[in-house]
């Protein structure tokens, strides 16, 4: 079963920074999930889908995959672009659009 090593982005929810500076390794899914006849719940037999190894550096995510004989791809995190705007801007008298709520 391959493994992803990625650097998680921060979610839209989240102002700081926290758990996006170390590095994860999940493990993809082999057969898809099966829906219980039953209740309808979907389910897997794979526990290995549960799994989140969390690590201080790349380097140590793929030694240790390596060490343990798992098959792994590597995500590299794209780079943020931030939008430098001033508060101020929107009260300009020469803005583009009109200033309404």
């Amino acid at each position: 079963m391959p493994a992803r090593i990625y650097k998680p982005a921060k979610s839209a929810t989240q102002s700081g920074l926290a758990r996006t500076k170390q590095w994860l390794l999940v493990f993809e899914q082999d057969k898809p999930r099966e829906i219980e006849p039953l209740m309808g719940w979907t389910s897997s037999g794979d526990t290995r889908q549960q799994l989140r190894l969390w690590f201080d550096t790349k380097e140590e995510a793929m030694s240790y995959a390596e060490r343990e004989g798992i098959a792994y791809r590597v995500e590299e995190p794209h780079e943020v672009k931030r939008r430098t705007i001033s508060y101020s801007d929107n009260f300009k008298f020469n803005r583009v659009g009109p200033w309404t709520h």
